[in-house]
C-alpha cells in the first residue's frame, strides 16, 4: 500500500510520499538510541513541561488537527476536533500523574531497605491504526515518554501527514528530536526495525493477523510487546433497561467513527421481551443518521476510510445474508465518489457467517434475540474476540452476572464503551493483551528493578 493522503470522500490523492530507505532508517535507530541515554535522566518536572505543552498545542490548534485527520480517514470534522482534544487530556492526565505512578515503592523488612524503581527501558516501536490516528498514538506516546523511554511510530500508510504532524507537536513542546520520531516505512520494513537490537519493545494496535506477526516477531528477540487487537463487542439489552437509553447508545456505540473502531458494539443481544420493540426504535434511529460530506457539521456518518473496507464490509454483509440473514435496512454501498456504506441493521444471523464470527469494521449492527440472561451471557462470550462490552440492565443481579461473566477486557453497564486516560483498556482472548491507558499502561514499558539494601552487618544467607 502507498503511503499516500488520499480523501476517503472523494477518492483524490492529495499527497504521497517515498518510503525511508535502510540508511535513513539507521540515521533515525541511532538517534533514538542516543537521545534515550540522555532523555532517561531528564527529572519529571521537565518531562511534566513539556507534556503540558503538548496539551496546549493540541488544544490551540484542534480545528487545523481535525481537518487533517478528517481529510485523510473520513471521520467527521466535529469528531476529529473532539480527537484533539482528547489528546490533550490524556497528556495533561499523564503530566500530572506520571511520577505518582512511578514512584518507589517499598517494601518493609527489618534489617533492610527494599524498593522497588520502576526505570524506562529504551526505544519503542509504535504500530498504530488509522482509525483513531491521533488518539491511538497520544495514548501510548503520553505515559512512554513521561516514564523516560523513546518512540519510534510505524503509523498507517493512509495518514501520513498525521504522523507527521504528532512528531512536530512533540518537538514544539520541547522534547528531543530523538525521543519522538515517525518512520515514513512499509510494512515489509517492519519487521528489520522490530529485530534491531537497539529497539527494546513494540506496541501494535491493529488487526489479528497483524498482531500474530508483530508478537511472534518480537518473542523470536525477546521483545515485550503489548497488542490490541479486533473486537465484537456484545451490548447485551435487558428488559429492566431504560429503552430510550440504551436505544440512543446503541446507535451511537455502532456508528462512532463511521462504524470504524474496535469497541463499536458490533453485535446487539436483545431479551425477547424487548426485542420487537427496541428493533422498531432502533432501525428508525439508524435510517434518521445522515451520511455524507464529513465536513459538514450536518454530518452524523462520513465515509469508510478506504475502498478496500468498503469491499470487505459489502462482501461479509452479502455472504452474511445468502446464508439466510435479513436485512432490517441499509446493506449496499451507496452510489456515487467517496468509501460511502449506509447504517445497516441486519437479523436472523447464523451461526459460520461473517456477522457472527468476525469483525465487520464499518457501520453493520448485528442482532440477536435471546430468551434469558444465560442465553445473552453465552452469545455475548460465543466469539474468539474479547475487548469491550455494554450491558444494560437496572437489576443488580444481572448486572453482577455480567460483570462476573462476560469474557471481555472491559465491561460496561449502562454505558456505552469507551477509553479515557483514567481507566486501563485492553483485551482477552484474541483481542490481544497488555494495557493501555491509566498506571497499567505506564507500567506496560518499565523494567520495575528491585533493590536491596542490607542495613545489617551480618553475612549473606546463601539462600535464593
Amino acid at each position: 500500500m502507498a503511503i499516500a493522503t488520499v480523501n476517503p470522500a472523494t477518492g483524490e490523492e492529495i499527497k504521497s510520499f517515498e518510503p525511508l530507505n535502510e540508511e535513513q532508517i539507521e540515521k533515525k535507530l541511532q538517534l533514538a538510541a542516543d537521545t534515550f541515554r540522555e532523555y532517561r535522566k531528564t527529572p519529571f518536572e521537565e518531562r511534566r513541561q513539556k507534556m503540558l505543552r503538548a496539551a496546549e498545542i493540541l488544544e490551540e490548534e484542534a480545528e487545523e488537527f481535525g481537518r487533517l485527520m478528517t481529510t485523510e480517514m473520513g471521520k467527521t470534522f466535529a469528531a476529529a476536533k473532539a480527537e484533539a482534544q482528547k489528546c490533550a487530556r490524556g497528556c495533561r492526565y499523564y503530566a500530572e500523574n506520571a511520577e505518582r505512578m512511578l514512584a518507589d515503592e517499598e517494601i518493609e523488612r527489618e534489617g533492610a531497605r527494599i524498593f522497588v524503581r520502576y526505570e524506562p527501558i529504551g526505544p519503542i516501536l509504535a504500530i498504530m491504526p488509522w482509525n483513531f490516528p491521533f488518539w491511538q498514538v497520544f495514548r501510548h506516546a503520553a505515559p512512554a515518554l513521561m516514564a523516560g523511554n523513546v518512540i519510534l511510530l510505524k503509523h498507517a500508510s493512509n495518514v501520513p501527514q498525521c504522523a507527521l504532524a504528532i512528531e512536530d507537536i512533540i518537538h514544539r513542546a520541547g522534547f528531543p528530536e530523538g525521543a519522538f520520531q515517525t518512520l515514513l516505512i512499509s510494512s515489509s520494513q517492519v519487521q528489520s526495525v522490530i529485530e534491531d537490537p537497539r529497539v527494546r519493545a513494540a506496541t501494535l494496535t491493529g488487526s489479528e493477523p497483524a498482531g500474530r506477526q508483530v508478537a511472534s516477531e518480537a518473542g523470536e528477540n525477546i521483545k515485550k510487546s503489548v497488542l490490541e487487537l479486533g473486537g465484537s463487542d456484545p451490548f447485551i439489552v435487558m428488559p429492566s433497561a431504560d429503552l430510550d437509553d440504551a436505544v440512543t447508545n446503541a446507535v451511537t456505540a455502532r456508528t462512532l467513527n463511521n462504524g470504524q473502531s474496535c469497541i463499536n458494539a458490533k453485535r446487539i443481544i436483545l431479551h425477547e421481551d424487548i426485542a420487537e420493540e427496541f428493533t422498531r426504535r432502533y432501525v428508525e434511529a439508524m435510517e434518521s443518521l445522515q451520511v455524507g460530506d464529513p465536513m459538514s457539521d450536518d454530518t452524523d456518518m462520513g465515509p469508510l476510510a478506504m475502498p478496500q473496507i468498503r469491499n470487505d464490509v459489502d462482501e461479509q454483509v452479502r455472504k452474511t445474508v445468502e446464508a439466510g440473514a435479513k436485512v432490517l435496512t441499509g446493506g449496499k454501498p451507496m452510489e456515487g465518489a467517496g468509501n460511502f456504506y449506509p447504517p445497516t441493521v441486519i437479523t436472523d444471523i447464523p451461526k459460520g457467517t461473517p456477522a457472527y464470527d468476525d469483525e465487520i469494521f464499518g457501520p453493520v449492527a448485528s442482532l440477536f434475540r435471546v430468551r434469558n440472561i444465560d442465553e445473552a451471557i453465552a452469545v455475548a462470550n460465543d466469539t474468539t474476540f474479547g475487548l469491550g462490552s455494554s450491558a444494560w440492565t437496572n437489576d443488580p443481579a444481572e448486572q453482577e452476572r455480567f460483570v462476573n461473566e462476560i469474557e471481555a477486557g472491559m465491561v460496561y453497564i449502562n454505558k456505552m464503551t469507551e477509553s479515557t486516560p483514567e481507566v486501563p483498556f485492553g483485551g482477552a482472548k484474541n483481542s490481544g493483551y497488555g494495557r493501555e491507558l491509566s498506571h497499567f499502561g505506564i507500567h506496560e514499558f518499565v523494567n520495575p528493578k528491585t533493590v536491596w539494601i542490607d542495613t545489617t552487618a551480618g553475612a549473606a544467607s546463601g539462600v535464593e
